[in-house]
């Protein structure tokens, strides 16, 4: 009966997330058509009208998680956000549920949840109109093998991206960076012989090419840490209702002025960079511990 009843919870679960996708989708597309006219005060409208409407498609998101697959979500930390704020999110990554339960979370708190996305992406036939509509930030990375053909290439793909990202001095936002690049399994956890208990390396390059495009506009970092006492889901886990408890800590800080440098050219800044990251990665192993221990099954 548990599997039929999962089964069942599955098919409607995921049936409302198409449905609610769709009928979303399309406005949002065509709020990315419409921001193709070149008056600024225009595509500034159409911007915010697209974020409205994906602020509409988390909330009905988040309706059906509480009507068709209900969990218990623990939240500490919330009470130093503002939604007219810029934020960096960084946050440890073990499923694509991780995104579910943060755009529940954030939703009306922060500003819509945005991810860095390559250039390439734009491109893409609708999709790259509808993050162009939520401004998503595009990131224009150069290779090594061009570098070492074009060496005037170099710094070329910051400039590009700081340029890209000017909007934002007047627009808050709030981005998004797994830092570890990758979900978690064990099998990386041991392939990488991580240092950490709970999670996997963390990698400076995302996170730095950020700060550096978007150092002056963002102002805070919210440290956010994951944790599912049932075990690590798949999102048909959690489509089917298996996911029973959800617990999340947040913290917010402050942004270093000292994390913002050239970490492509500059080995010194590198090296401290890395080391920070290792120090914040500690601490949320720390938690991810504590929280493993408070809230055994």
């Amino acid at each position: 009966m548990r599997a039929v009843v999962a089964l069942i919870r599955q098919i409607l679960s995921i049936g409302l997330y198409t449905l609610n996708t769709l009928f979303w989708f399309l406005p949002i597309v065509l709020c990315g058509v419409l921001k193709l006219i070149p008056i600024k005060p225009w595509q500034k409208a159409m911007s915010a009208l697209a974020k409205t409407l994906a602020s509409f498609w988390v909330a009905c998101n988040s309706i059906n998680q509480k009507l068709i697959t209900p969990y218990k979500l623990k939240v500490t930390g919330l009470e130093q956000l503002r939604k007219k704020d810029w934020y960096l999110l960084v946050a440890n990554h073990q499923s694509w549920v991780d995104i579910l339960v943060m755009q529940r979370i954030f939703r009306g708190r922060i500003p819509f949840l945005n991810f860095f996305l390559k250039k390439e992406l734009l491109y893409v036939p609708f999709l790259g109109l509808a993050w162009w509509a939520l401004d998503f930030p595009f990131m224009k990375r150069t290779s090594k093998s061009q570098l070492k053909k074009n060496p005037k290439l170099r710094g070329k793909d910051i400039e590009t991206t700081r340029k890209a990202c000017e909007k934002f001095k007047e627009m808050p936002v709030s981005i998004v960076n797994f830092v570890e690049g990758t979900r978690y399994t064990d099998a990386k956890h041991q392939r990488q012989n991580s240092p950490f208990n709970h999670l996997l390396k963390p990698k400076a390059g995302g996170i730095a090419f950020v700060l550096q495009a978007m150092g002056e506009q963002i102002s805070k970092i919210v440290n956010v840490t994951i944790h599912y006492p049932g075990g690590i889901p798949t999102f048909m886990d959690f489509a089917g209702g298996k996911v029973k408890e959800v617990v999340v800590h947040v913290e917010v800080r402050p942004l270093d002025s000292q994390l913002i440098g050239d970490y492509s050219n500059d080995s010194a800044f590198r090296v401290e960079f890395q080391q920070h990251l290792n120090a914040i990665w500690q601490e949320k192993d720390s938690t991810l511990k504590q929280l493993v221990q408070q809230n055994r099954n």
